[in-house]
């Protein structure tokens, strides 16, 4: 199927469009190679160099590979970056379904792999989070960004900690997830309040070598707030 001829704006993100919509649409199979600069430059009427930027920005998002002397390949007919997207829009029982499933098994590696400098940080993190405080334990009035931040740090240094590079890519691609449904969590009255000594539990499991135990407050800490959603769904 020939592609629609591009028009004459924002030439390289029309061109990448109509690229991921033949992606998408089957025009190349996986691990095919796609016609060349030339050829996709008189198909779109564009030029050369419009191609060459839009594959990049493809091959970028992970839909194309460039093989040196040989061409470019399909490697995926769906964007990964519409899938990240995905997870970014997810509601906050999404994101702390999938936080479980990845915190809980960092806390347990953790537990086995922790250097000093790991705890070191994870310290740090719930201290500058108690100086947020008020006289009841929560953020203090104005403080609520800064301390989603200090709680994002002590949750990766949990995750680095497991000394997993997959496993720490995964989590840094969904941090900013975890950041928004955290600030929308702690301004949120129904959302049950913040307790400090459930991080601290966590710190003290790792600390301790203790894998089933640092699993088990790992999982505990994300608990309440899970069963807090859960019940204000179940009255919608």
């Amino acid at each position: 199927m020939a592609l629609q001829a591009a028009g004459r704006k924002s030439l390289v993100d029309t061109v990448v469009d109509q690229l991921r919509a033949q992606l998408a649409a089957g025009e190349w199979r996986v691990g095919e190679r796609i016609p060349t600069e030339h050829a996709l430059a008189e198909q779109l009427q564009v030029g050369r160099n419009t191609v060459r930027e839009a594959v990049r920005v493809l091959v970028h998002a992970g839909m194309l590979r460039s093989r040196q002397g040989e061409g470019t390949f399909v490697v995926s007919k769906a964007d990964p970056g519409d899938i990240m997207r995905g997870v970014q829009r997810a509601g906050v029982r999404d994101v702390l379904e999938l936080r479980i499933a990845l915190e809980t098994e960092a806390a347990r590696l953790a537990a086995l792999r922790h250097e000093p400098a790991d705890l070191e940080r994870m310290a740090a993190a719930l201290e500058a989070q108690t100086r947020l405080q008020d006289q009841e334990g929560q953020p203090a009035s104005g403080s609520l960004e800064l301390y989603a931040d200090h709680d994002i740090e002590f949750h990766m240094a949990v995750v680095e900690a497991a000394h997993n590079t997959a496993l720490t890519a995964t989590y840094g691609w969904f941090a900013s997830s975890v950041r928004e449904a955290l600030v929308s969590s702690l301004g949120d009255h129904e959302m049950p309040k913040v307790l400090h000594g459930d991080h601290r539990a966590v710190l003290d499991a790792i600390a301790s070598g203790d894998p089933e135990a640092a699993e088990r407050a790992a999982r505990e800490l994300l608990a309440r707030p899970k069963q807090a959603v859960e019940a204000l769904l179940a009255e919608l």
